[in-house]
Formats: structure tokens, C-alpha cells, sequence
């Protein structure tokens, strides 16, 4: 396995999901509450973000402020491919301008680490497929 950059704490695969195209999965276990790792991508304006969702069909954007949001469809980090779950085992955390992701709980080797969205531009249009118990149904 090639090494790891520095802010990818534990080692992630990148492989097909059962909830959405690809996923970040879990290539060693991961204990609970430790940082996993972060995604690095390009920073721009959120008025830019929101021009440039509006022309993707698949959209790895997080505005990390009122200002400035980080677009990853070019970031070669294995955490840019979480999916969204209702029952997550992770959570998506904005610290300093950086997208960190942490285990909320263990997590096994191989299984998909999955975060809650949250508030999305979708707004409700997109069906859930996470499968999760008490699945809200859309996202």
C-alpha cells in the first residue's frame, strides 16, 4: 500500500458503494472519536461553489464559511468519496478552513465510512439511498 499523506491518519480505499457510485471504505480498523482524515481540494468563493453545483451532476463541495467553500472534484483524497448515511459512523467537521472527518464510533476494515450531510442545495430533491433504519428518504 503506498504511503499516506500526513492528514490521512488511517489508511482508506476507495471503492464501489452500495449507497451511491463510489465510497470511502475503511482499509484498517479505526477507533472511535479519532480523526480518520481530511480532504484537501480548491478554494473558492461560495458564489463560485454555488455557480459550479448548479453544472455537476456529481457535486464534492463544502462551503467551510460565509465566504469561502473548498471544491474536492479534483482532489485525489480517498475521504472525498464519503457518502451520506442517516445513520453515519463518522461526522464531517470544519476546522480552520479544513474538512476533517472522525469516527463516531469503531468502524471496521471494510466498511464504508458514511457521514450525515446535513443541510445540502439539494433541498429535499434527491432520494436517500443509504438503506439506514429511520432513513429520512431524502436528502
Amino acid at each position: 500500500m503506498p504511503a499516506r499523506p500526513p492528514y490521512q491518519k488511517f489508511a482508506v480505499e476507495v471503492r464501489d458503494s452500495r449507497i451511491d457510485g463510489r465510497g470511502a471504505f475503511a482499509a484498517e480498523e479505526i477507533p472511535p472519536r479519532l480523526k480518520i482524515g481530511e480532504i484537501r481540494g480548491q478554494s473558492i468563493s461560495v458564489h463560485d461553489a454555488r455557480i459550479r453545483a448548479t453544472r455537476s451532476v456529481r457535486i464534492m463541495i463544502v462551503e467551510v464559511s460565509a465566504k469561502k467553500a473548498i471544491d474536492f472534484s479534483r482532489s485525489s483524497d480517498p475521504m472525498r468519496y464519503t457518502n451520506h448515511s442517516c445513520r453515519p459512523n463518522a461526522r464531517l467537521c470544519i476546522r480552520q478552513g479544513r474538512v476533517e472527518f472522525y469516527a463516531l464510533r469503531a468502524i471496521e476494515p471494510g466498511e464504508e465510512i458514511t457521514v450525515n450531510y446535513g443541510e445540502t442545495h439539494h433541498e429535499g430533491r434527491l432520494a436517500c439511498r443509504c438503506g439506514a433504519p429511520g432513513c429520512v428518504g431524502r436528502l
